[in-house]
């Protein structure tokens, strides 16, 4: 890092951050659900409407939970989608901050002070059941969701540098799978949970890079002599948001996730960080200066319609989109079962008339089909 984008980034760090700690990308990432095959073929055998790839429907996009320091320190924020209903969930005079969704939208990973040092915490999404996950001396920041709800990531400096860690759910089996000697931080895994990009200064300035999940693997997918931070894969696993200074100031990127197509999102003079997928891969959050402090915005997946969602005079920052509550999608299995069941058994009886199962009005009935709406 030369000096230039050194005094950018201190620029940056005070004027967002409140000067605290460094504002390194700590992680917000939320995993979008892909809808399954055979729940789609069981709807559509049932007359039942298969909404279009990309289409918002119901239990897509939930609640953006932010960092705020509108009450004297840093806290964890939840708001809805379009900005209403901010309310702070943690409540605690120490600094809380880097929220993260689990994948079903239950519980929210965050970084406290509370315990004298940067510790990974985790809560209920209304707040509750406050625990402390890592309890290590050492910092712990950047929390980072498996897809399947069963692990974190972090960054710690616990073995004398920053690197890049992996615990269970429940803050057990605490593991280095960076064991690295240059700075590696801002974990986040990919849909499929497979691999987790991160970034690093191991080539002497700040890139993005792609590991497997278990360390093996890691590959550089950016190159560039500015500093590249903060990856986050889009719900569908094929683009990678970030966060770059190669136009002298903050901007969100996106490029392919083999690192192709690397393209200016935001284009704006202020700083943009920070960014944040919607489950449903159609918008993104983010935070930016733009209006003189932090401030949350949501623009399309393009660039387009950047608008600004907190309207606070205090610094609102490190945006995470949950999933909403998804409609009940066991009984659809069950039904598609009880089709092929029936069709099955009908077909092997001898000179038997072969009954479609799809003529039960229990089947063809959407609303029994999919539960009662919310």
């Amino acid at each position: 890092m030369n000096t230039q984008t050194m005094a950018v980034a201190g620029i940056a760090i005070e004027q967002v951050a409140g000067a605290q700690k460094p504002r390194r990308g700590i992680a917000k990432r939320v995993v979008g659900r892909a809808v399954m095959a055979v729940v789609a073929a069981a709807m559509t055998a049932m007359g039942v409407a298969v909404v279009p790839a990309g289409a918002v429907v119901p239990g897509g996009n939930g609640k953006i939970a932010f960092t705020s320091v509108r009450d004297g320190n840093d806290e964890i924020y939840v708001m809805n989608a379009d900005g209403s209903g901010q309310t702070n969930l943690t409540n605690n005079a120490a600094s809380d901050s880097g929220p993260a969704w689990s994948p079903d939208g239950t519980k929210i990973a965050f970084i406290s002070l509370r315990d004298g040092d940067h510790e990974i915490y985790v809560m209920n999404a209304d707040g509750s059941g406050q625990t402390n996950l890592t309890n290590n001396p050492a910092f712990d920041l950047d929390p980072a969701w498996s897809p399947d709800g069963t692990k974190i990531a972090f960054n710690s400096v616990r073995g004398g540098n920053d690197e890049i860690y992996v615990m269970n759910a429940d803050g057990g089996g605490q593991t280095n799978v960076t064991n690295n000697r240059a700075v590696d931080f801002d974990p986040v895994w990919s849909p499929d949970g497979t691999k987790i990009a991160f970034a690093s200064n191991r080539d002497l300035n700040f890139e993005i890079y792609v590991m497997n999940a278990d360390g093996g693997g890691q590959t550089r997918i950016t190159n560039n002599p500015a500093v590249d931070f903060d990856p986050v894969w889009s719900p569908d696993g094929t683009k990678i948001a970030f966060d770059s200074t190669r136009d002298l100031n903050f901007e969100i990127y996106v490029m392919n996730a083999d690192g192709g197509g690397q393209t200016n999102l935001t284009n704006n003079v202020a700083f943009d960080l920070g960014p944040a997928w919607s489950p449903d891969g159609t918008k993104i959050a983010f935070d930016s200066t733009r209006d003189g402090n932090a401030e949350i915005y949501v623009m399309n997946a393009d660039g387009s319609g950047q608008t600004n969602l907190t309207n606070n005079s205090a610094h609102d920052f490190q945006p995470a989109w949950a999933i909403a509550a998804m409609p009940p999608t066991v009984p659809i299995l069950k039904e598609k079962r009880h089709v092929e069941e029936s069709s099955t058994s009908s077909t092997q009886e001898s000179g038997g008339t072969v009954k479609s199962a799809l003529n039960d009005p229990a089947l063809t009935n959407p609303l029994k089909a999919t539960g009662p709406h919310d």
